[in-house]
């Protein structure tokens, strides 16, 4: 007969930000610029102002240098290339329904909170000025300013080191299957973010909440 382990209760809850805790997606901002344009405006978000594009100001890549590059390579976009950084909080409209309570329910229970997020350093600190609910970290590690992009697994170990934290001790919560996968094979338990009811029905099934 062979003694069987119960799986490791999490003690440390590491959250994403963009989709998890709060909302973001550039077609906020562009479907009023492209004016009902949907197809011209999915391409525009494809060719030009791509994710590929994006990320690389969440790796560090700043936004002056970004934006001119881009309006060079496509002058006939210059204004709405422009727009992605001087209207960017436009691509924010406010929190995931219901995530920033269970932010808040883990802190007021003693749980140590955690995020690593994809994000620009200083679209970053305008948001968290926005949201305080992102000020109440025991931690955090911003893409933009430790040039280090999910789901590179050195990210999550950075903040196993930065934080003195095990892996297997903590929840790790995300939107995109590949970061979470990421954060498995690192050692972390993780969670594909599917909506806040679906992650509270884990976190009380885990014994967390």
């Amino acid at each position: 007969m062979t003694a069987t382990t119960e799986p490791l209760k999490p003690t440390v809850v590491v959250f994403d930000v963009g989709q998890v805790l709060i909302e973001w997606d550039p077609r906020h901002l562009y479907r009023e610029l492209f004016d009902g344009y949907e197809d011209l405006m999915e391409d525009f978000l494809d060719r030009v102002c791509s994710p590929a594009w994006n990320l690389e100001q969440d790796r560090g890549r700043p936004w002056s240098e970004a934006i001119a590059q881009l309006t060079e390579e496509h002058p006939d976009c210059a204004e709405l290339i422009r727009a992605y950084d001087d209207m960017w909080e436009r691509m924010v409209p406010g929190p995931i329904p219901g995530t920033p309570e269970i932010l808040a329910e883990l802190k007021a229970r003693g749980v140590p909170v955690y995020a690593i997020t994809n994000f620009s350093t200083d679209k970053f600190e305008l948001t968290r000025k926005r949201f305080d609910f992102l000020n109440g970290f025991d931690g955090i590690i911003v893409s933009g300013q430790e040039r280090l992009v999910k789901p590179d697994p050195a990210i999550y170990r950075l903040l196993m080191d930065r934080y003195g934290l095990e892996p297997k001790h903590c929840y790790f919560i995300d939107d995109n299957p590949d970061n979470v996968e990421a954060a498995k094979s690192v050692g972390m338990s993780a969670h594909l973010f599917l909506g806040a009811e679906a992650l509270r029905r884990d976190l009380v099934a885990l014994g967390v909440l």
